[in-house]
């Protein structure tokens, strides 16, 4: 009898991601302890959540995971991807969520940003 291969463990990474670091957290979600730098990127299959403030590029749900969110304690992202509808630096964030806990998510085809009261 085969067991069914259950999700993949959740990433945690304790220390702060520098300009040009990428980390992956293939088939699961990834926790993220520390500053998410300009020019670093994290990615997941599933959920992204930083107990610190995001300054560089975030895409949750990269294998299609329409219900995948992004959080962070400080939204101050270059690049917000889930399931690869995404939103770049080019379009302000909105002041309610700028630079404040925010969490990013999929409404039909638009992503949505709200804040999150902590």
């Amino acid at each position: 009898v085969e067991k069914a291969a259950g999700p993949a463990p959740t990433l945690v990474i304790d220390k702060p991601l520098r300009s040009g670091q990428q980390v992956y957290a293939k088939g699961g979600d990834l926790v993220v302890l520390a500053v998410v730098s300009h020019g670093a990127e994290v990615i997941a299959d599933g959920s992204i959540h930083i107990y610190a403030p995001l300054r560089g590029k975030a895409i949750a749900g990269a294998r299609g995971d329409t219900s995948a969110r992004i959080y962070t304690q400080s939204l101050e992202a270059e690049l917000l991807a889930v399931a690869g509808i995404y939103r770049t630096a080019e379009n302000p964030l909105p002041a309610d969520v700028a630079g404040k806990p925010a969490q990013v998510y999929l409404q039909g085809e638009k992503l949505l940003m709200l804040p999150l009261a902590l």
